[in-house]
């Protein structure tokens, strides 16, 4: 069974907060990009133009990702960051960021983006695995600096002019 994907709704922030310091804790240390992140998420990513979506099952928060817009210029056109994918440690391996990242990939596009962006960290092998499926390439170097754990970038490119 999919679980539900919805948008960003207050009644989920904590839930966002909570399995997103959930697994950073788990492998890594929060950071200050974290805490920033993850304490505000409305000026994080809706704010700017971005959403967060969850996947529910009944009520139950089982995962979440946001999608925050980064505005390039023209030639390069608009590009999302995927960030603070979470998913329930008790759902992982049922499909639940394979169907988060598709509405992830799907709000992108029908906003005209032209690349979703991602930086992570190579032991994350499940996540790697979800990302390579849909058709994420790792970049030569992550010229993200923000996360100290960010050793890998990844994009996956929508469309061209």
């Amino acid at each position: 069974m999919s679980p539900e994907i919805v948008g960003f709704n207050t009644l989920y922030a904590e839930a966002f907060a909570r399995l997103n310091y959930q697994w950073i804790e788990h492998y890594f240390a929060v950071e200050a990009e974290d805490r920033r992140a993850l304490d505000h998420p409305f000026d994080y990513a809706i704010a700017p133009g971005g959403e967060i979506f969850f996947a529910l099952y009944g009520s139950q928060v089982v995962g979440c990702v946001a999608m925050v817009p980064k505005f390039a210029d023209r030639t390069t056109g608009i590009e999302f960051e995927l960030a603070k994918m979470a998913v329930d440690p008790e759902q992982q391996g049922q499909g639940i960021g394979r169907v988060l990242l598709e509405r992830c990939v799907q709000y992108a596009r029908e906003r005209c983006a032209k690349r979703i962006t991602l930086t992570t960290n190579d032991i994350l092998k499940p996540a790697l695995k979800v990302y390579h499926n849909a058709g994420f390439v790792d970049l030569p170097a992550n010229p993200d600096t923000r996360y100290a754990r960010g050793n890998l970038a990844m994009q996956l490119i929508l469309g061209t002019d």
